[in-house]
């Protein structure tokens, strides 16, 4: 039995044992009001990640989650379409951008205080509008048969170098790449992001639909190297540890290094408000913090949680990461268009 299997049977026993407490507590006096409570959830988050955990907070508060599911820009653009319309009670992106876009949008609303003394300041937003809900870093993947011979390169700005051609894989219309390519423009400039930008395009980086595809591909030889967030890698370890791919940091600092977070939100215009915190509430909570980090692979935003043992330690992480605040990443518009001109998208 594999150790993801094993994962998997603990979390699903862990979620029956929620369902059945939940029931006693439901058949003890529930109201038929409350049964019928209900939120909009709007996930850039992928189903098949987050629907156990949404299941579970469902079945221990008896509040119906109507979820809608999209990439994470996709549905920051579409809530700034849809502006006080919009029905989402709650935005829940993969990335700290999209949450500030939509925030300078003034689509969201302050969060209460209380949910932030929950989480260091690193998990959080200044303006008070979005919260974290789990962490991760940026990554080079590799194929170890695939490299050899070849220099690793101290920063993400090296893949252009020649000797990389046509070996790395990127993503570039996902959340996450767009997210650090708009942390590039903040420390860089749009001039030096667009000119790498171009460079990787002019080097042949290999492109794929997201990061599962370029942890795939790495497996199958396709190329030698792929820039990505760490849980995907892990996940392919899990079922299988002698999956041919491995990860590393590039040097200390490096933007390429950037630690983001998947981030929530409640919209201004949400008529459930109470729901909505509750949800955050409950993401926040222990159990759903032990998910992240023992089934996703992601880093737990509250200090009582340790993160799985496969992952880097924290320390580790923030010692290479880039200074970079979370809420600078707001302008995935500008990100957009800068990867439109530079024909990347």
């Amino acid at each position: 039995m594999t150790m993801y299997i094993r994962k998997l049977l603990r979390t699903t026993l862990a979620a029956a044992v929620l369902l059945l407490s939940a029931t006693s507590l439901f058949a003890a006096g529930r109201s038929e009001q409350t049964a019928q409570r209900s939120i909009t959830l709007y996930s850039g988050r992928g189903e098949s990640l987050v629907a156990p955990l949404i299941e579970q907070f469902e079945a221990a508060s008896g509040i119906l989650v109507n979820v809608r599911y999209g990439g994470t820009a996709e549905l920051a653009v579409l809530l700034q379409e849809e502006g006080d319309r919009s029905p989402a009670d709650l935005y829940w992106g993969q990335d700290a951008g999209a949450l500030g876009a939509v925030a300078s949008a003034g689509l969201l609303q302050a969060l209460p205080d209380e949910l932030f003394a929950l989480l260091p300041p690193l998990y959080q937003s200044e303006r008070g509008e979005w919260i974290a809900t789990s962490g991760r870093a940026r990554v080079l993947a590799y194929a170890p048969d695939l490299v050899e011979g070849f220099t690793f390169p101290d920063s993400i700005f090296d893949l252009v170098d020649r000797q990389y051609r046509g070996r790395v894989g990127w993503a570039p219309t996902n959340g996450s790449f767009q997210s650090f390519v708009t942390a590039m423009r903040v420390r860089y400039g749009d001039g030096r992001t667009q000119e790498w930008v171009e460079g990787m395009i002019a080097n042949d980086a290999q492109i794929y639909r997201n990061n599962t595809a370029i942890v795939e591909a790495l497996g199958a030889g396709e190329i030698a190297m792929g820039i990505t967030n760490n849980y995907y890698l892990l996940r392919f370890l899990a079922d299988d540890p002698s999956f041919p791919v491995r990860q590393r940091f590039f040097a200390d600092g490096d933007i390429g290094n950037l630690v983001n977070v998947a981030s929530i939100g409640i919209l201004r215009t949400a008529e459930k408000r109470d729901g909505a915190v509750e949800f955050i509430r409950f993401l926040l909570d222990t159990a759903a913090q032990e998910y992240f980090t023992e089934m996703v692979y992601e880093y737990p935003v509250i200090d009582s949680v340790v993160p799985a043992g496969v992952l880097e330690s924290f320390d580790r992480v923030i010692e290479v990461a880039p200074e970079i605040d979370l809420d600078d990443l707001e302008d995935l518009e500008g990100t957009l268009n800068l990867l439109r001109r530079a024909g990347a998208l």
